[in-house]
């Protein structure tokens, strides 16, 4: 973890400068090793073919200089697509009253999955409405979450080009 926070500390500087906002940086090493770095640009939430390579000459240079990786490895700059990851206490007030998957760190109610609609977001407290129950998961416990693709998060998603 603290490998992927001096790489956002490095290039975070360059994506908000470009007007996006950086949304996550994922590294998988072994064989292939490879960086993806997802954004989105800062005021639509949208990102192009362009707008990837933008990204991905600016980000390169900075990580030409500062060489975070040892060896080679590919760079990826991607955006979140429609089914996005939740990272950000503001992505889940973002997209209150969508479908989630979300994995806590720690049990809660003997349970670490959790699936269902994103009902509210409040002091630090992600409530989830599940098939049984609401229950209010603390941000900290929250390891990985991401959207659901549903056919409402379609249309929205849709309405969203249009604009």
């Amino acid at each position: 973890m603290e490998f992927i926070h001096r790489i956002e500390k490095m290039i975070l500087p360059t994506v908000e400068a470009l007007g996006f906002r950086l949304v996550q940086i994922l590294f998988t090493g072994g064989r292939n090793p490879r960086l993806q770095i997802m954004a989105e640009h800062a005021e639509t939430g949208r990102m192009s073919v362009d707008d990837c390579a933008t990204i991905s000459r600016a980000v390169s240079a900075v990580l030409d200089v500062e060489d975070p990786v040892a060896g080679n490895y590919a760079l990826e700059i991607s955006s979140p697509g429609i089914d996005r990851p939740l990272v950000r206490l503001e992505d889940f007030e973002r997209f209150v009253g969508f479908d989630a998957k979300i994995e806590t760190s720690r049990a809660i109610d003997g349970r670490k999955r959790f699936k269902g609609r994103l009902a509210e977001v409040k002091q630090g407290n992600v409530r989830i409405e599940t098939k049984d129950q609401a229950i209010d998961l603390a941000f900290q416990d929250i390891d990985k979450a991401k959207l659901l693709l549903s056919d409402e998060l379609i249309a929205a998603s849709e309405g969203q080009r249009k604009q």
